[in-house]
């Protein structure tokens, strides 16, 4: 028979408690990594540049996070239609509408 919904969970591993098969497996990767430091260092060093990169690019996922993409919305529609205007040039050389009439909001 089911758990009825909302019910409380009974046995298992309790919540944050980490599994220890992947806890082992993770200090003998590492384990074996620190021990032959030396040895990874001379092959990259015999691969083309090209290859030499595709290893590193792959490594660098473990220890760099990955970039989320962002995006904003504005909407635009709501701003005011006041302009200010910096002009860093001679003043003669300078043309300004002279009513807002003139500019295509």
């Amino acid at each position: 028979m089911s758990r009825q919904k909302g019910a409380p969970k009974t046995g298992g591993r309790q919540a944050g408690t980490p599994n220890k098969i992947t806890g082992t497996l993770k200090d003998f990767v590492a384990n074996l990594v620190d021990d032959n430091r030396e040895q990874i260092v001379k092959d990259l060093k015999t691969l083309k540049p090209k290859e030499r990169l595709a290893v590193l690019e792959r490594l660098m996922q473990y220890v760099l996070p990955k970039q989320q993409a962002v995006s904003a919305e504005m909407d635009v529609s709501e701003l005011s239609k006041e302009l200010t205007i910096i002009y860093k040039g001679k003043p003669e050389d300078a043309v300004f509408p002279s009513s807002e009439d003139e500019i295509d909001f």
